[in-house]
């Protein structure tokens, strides 16, 4: 299997109409999607020394983090807005081999930085909200 295109890795938000269109949050260079468990431990006297886990049980979560050059799309505005209310939005990660994940996913950290000559950059954090799965 060859490796896959970094490039390809896309982050979109969906426009709210029914049924959802999403967008691609444009000039991101770089995207990082992180899967977290918390597990319920279920040891006792009775594991001889071992940790045991509940399967299936405890909280998961989905974090997000990307890098890109500020464009101004109509994406970047609706992430700037949901940041600045701390709304909830539906957001999708599509990956180079056509698999997609979708879920909500509340903005936790917007930031803006810049050099006189230079382009706008920003990075942004996405922390998931109930369920993330496949689309």
């Amino acid at each position: 299997m060859p490796a896959q295109k970094g490039s390809a890795f896309l982050l979109k938000i969906s426009n709210g109409a029914t049924p959802a269109v999403y967008q691609t949050v444009a000039g991101l260079r770089t995207t990082q999607m992180s899967i977290a468990g918390e597990p319920v431990v279920t040891t006792s006297k009775d594991s001889g020394g071992w940790r045991e886990m509940l399967s299936g049980a405890g909280v998961r979560s989905v974090s997000v983090s990307a890098a890109g050059i500020f464009l101004g799309s109509a994406a970047e505005a609706q992430v700037r807005t949901n940041a600045m209310a701390g709304t909830l939005d539906d957001y999708e990660l599509s990956f180079e081999g056509g698999e997609k994940l979708r879920g909500k996913f509340l903005v936790q950290k917007l930031d803006y930085s810049g050099d006189f000559n230079g382009e706008r950059n920003y990075t942004l954090s996405l922390e998931s909200s109930g369920q993330v799965a496949p689309a």
